[in-house]
């Protein structure tokens, strides 16, 4: 009942708000920052420049409402938590004014909002068309609809809608160039945003001389952070510029570490670009990173923390936990390899629970099933070829080995680099295969 009653007072106090109050607003905020759960938040009520949620006219009920109504859905991950978020969101939707860049920038960090919850409940279809609204709102700020195509662009690469990503991610930038201000510092964090966008589809996509055309000059750019740092890590870590891609993970890293979230509506993050994915891929880039460079003391211990990371935040059978574990997988393998050692058993376990969170179709798909759409495709075909190779030195096995290393070269859609690459990454003639956490996707 107090649950019901909370939502049931916020909703009355949200329905009574019929503008935007100024930054000097005396109306009562109805939740204090110390009443909320812990804060994985879309937008946060800091100070500063005329692009920040203080600085803009805020509704600081709405913005605690949002928040509330995030931290809530996300508490007990239930049908029933999530019901009672999205009530919350559609309030703040409702009772936002129909005129002004205010009013239509604060209905697209709702939208923003409820995109994120319905892609957490595997709705990618409604959050696909929340995120359509805002991407056609004409007078918001330019941030949040540069947001809103970016997490369009990585929700269509997680479902390898490839051609259609990248239609978005060159909207997005043809979006910053027709509203480039003469005079504004807040412009090249959000143009930032928007070339990280498309050189995270053409790196995605096996197109590193194209990527690096939209990548070149934003390490010196100090908006570039959050998810467009990330990409650009990602970026340099896959053409082997180890030390920089490690500076730029570490970067992505501390300042989340500082902020929990980022304070500006131009680093507005939504769905599996979100900032609380953002931190996570970050870190498990990092791993990866560590593995690739040969320490695997390290890797070990980032990869493990972010895998009761990635459990906390999407549940213990989430298919997100399945990339984790293929690459601590394949991370003890290359260390077996490098060590002479044997670790088969560990790897073994690893690959069996990473192929179950990953709903990989059965073995008896080979020659027809690889035809059908299988969720994350690379990240099941890698979780397979590993695993193949673990049973194959097992004579007793060798049989069902081969007919997994059939289904995962059948599988692997990769451009860039062959599954053998991938599986042996320690071997230093071998390109470096990157697996990017927010979309599923290798590169």
């Amino acid at each position: 009942m107090g649950t019901v009653f909370k939502l049931s007072r916020l909703a009355t106090t949200v329905s009574g708000i019929n503008r935007l109050p100024g930054p000097t607003s005396h109306e009562p905020c109805l939740l204090s920052a110390s009443t909320l759960p812990p804060p994985r938040r879309l937008v946060h009520d800091a100070n500063g420049n005329g692009n920040r949620i203080n600085g803009l006219n805020s509704n600081p009920v709405v913005l605690q409402m949002i928040n509330y109504a995030l931290s809530h859905a996300r508490s007990q991950k239930s049908d029933e938590s999530y019901s009672q978020g999205m009530l919350v969101l559609e309030q703040c939707l409702s009772t936002q004014p129909s005129d002004g860049q205010l009013a239509e920038s604060w209905r697209g960090i709702s939208l923003l909002a409820m995109s994120t919850l319905l892609y957490e409940r595997g709705n990618y279809v409604e959050a696909i068309e929340k995120l359509q609204k805002v991407e056609n709102f004409k007078n918001s700020i330019l941030g949040v609809r540069v947001a809103a195509m970016e997490a369009l662009a990585g929700l269509y690469l997680q479902l390898g809608q490839d051609d259609t990503s990248s239609v978005v991610a060159d909207k997005c930038l043809q979006l910053c160039e027709k509203h480039k201000p003469e005079n504004d510092k807040t412009y090249g964090a959000v143009n930032s945003r928007a070339n990280a966008v498309k050189g995270l589809v053409e790196l995605t996509h096996g197109n590193l001389e194209s990527a690096e055309s939209f990548f070149k000059g934003l390490q010196e750019e100090e908006g570039c952070t959050g998810s467009a740092a990330l990409s650009h890590g990602e970026y340099l870590h896959a053409t082997r510029n180890f030390l920089l891609a490690k500076k730029f993970y570490q970067k992505v890293i501390e300042v989340l570490a500082e902020q929990k979230d980022f304070s500006d509506m131009n680093t507005l993050g939504s769905c599996n670009m979100a900032l609380e994915e953002v931190a996570l891929a970050a870190t498990f880039a990092l791993g990866q990173l560590e593995a690739h460079m040969g320490n695997f003391g390290d890797a070990e211990e980032i990869l493990t923390r972010t895998l009761t990371k990635t459990e906390e935040l999407f549940g213990s059978h989430h298919p997100k936990v399945g990339v984790v574990l293929t690459c601590l997988a394949l991370m003890f393998r290359n260390k077996a390899m490098q060590e002479r050692s044997s670790a088969l058993l560990i790897q073994e376990g690893l690959y069996r629970r990473a192929l179950e969170f990953l709903k990989a179709p059965p073995l008896e798909s080979e020659g027809t099933g690889v035809e059908t759409k299988v969720d994350r495709t690379d990240i099941v075909a890698l979780a397979r070829g590993g695993y193949a190779e673990a049973l194959s030195v097992q004579q007793n096995r060798k049989d069902e080995g081969e007919r997994m290393k059939r289904w995962a070269a059948a599988a692997w859609r990769n451009r860039r680099v062959s599954l053998v690459e991938a599986l042996n990454f320690s071997e230093p003639s071998n390109k470096p295969l990157v697996i990017d956490a927010r979309t599923s996707r290798t590169m």
